[in-house]
């Protein structure tokens, strides 16, 4: 990160310093531009950065990770039902964290990239990948985004002892049914073949 003498600093930037986020501005460029693998939506990047300082505000708090199901609140506080959102405050209050102040500290996919592109002087690369190959990646992404949010889910209810106390393996197969001759493809194979192979 740029250090600047003059100018106002990114809400970003100041959360970084405010939150002792180490590294996070580091991490946040090589997930966007993809320098250590595959890119990284901006709005995935924001809901990554607001659960950093979900764990920085408790640990801040002296609260141990265990003990709170970060994805679980960050999900309510951020859209959950009216219902989601007040449990989860109130467990914030409970250990003494303002859910208030927490909440206005949160940050928009908008201010990542103000903060990429104006503090880091981060740019995407010139995209050389294969159509096929960048819809296969988005939808691959999604698939793993729905496991992540279904297993929070599912031990979300039971440590409140709503579901048996149960390992549960979650799946997910995506897949397409040609309306032509009904057969059905994994989404990915079909895309990689050009289509159903039916005269």
């Amino acid at each position: 990160m740029s250090n600047r003498s003059s100018g106002r600093r990114t809400k970003v930037a100041r959360l970084i310093e405010e939150y002792d986020l180490a590294g996070m501005g580091a991490q946040l460029e090589e997930a966007w531009t993809g320098t250590a693998g595959e890119r990284t939506s901006l709005r995935d990047l924001a809901d990554e950065f607001n659960q950093a300082v979900l764990e920085a505000a408790l640990r801040d708090a002296d609260v141990s990770g265990l003990s709170v199901d970060v994805v679980g609140t960050y999900e309510a506080l951020n859209g959950g039902s009216g219902a989601e959102r007040t449990r989860a405050e109130r467990r914030l209050e409970r250990e003494g964290v303002d859910p208030d102040a927490l909440s206005k500290d949160f940050v928009t996919h908008q201010a990542v990239h103000t903060y990429l592109t104006k503090d880091r002087g981060a740019s995407l690369p010139e995209d050389e990948t294969d159509p096929v190959d960048r819809k296969i990646n988005t939808i691959e992404k999604l698939q793993g985004r729905t496991v992540a949010v279904t297993e929070s889910a599912l031990s979300s209810l039971t440590s409140a002892g709503a579901l048996d106390n149960k390992e549960y393996d979650v799946l997910i197969d995506i897949r397409a049914v040609c309306p032509a001759c009904g057969s059905s493809y994994p989404v990915r194979e079909l895309l990689r073949s050009g289509g159903c192979d039916c005269s």
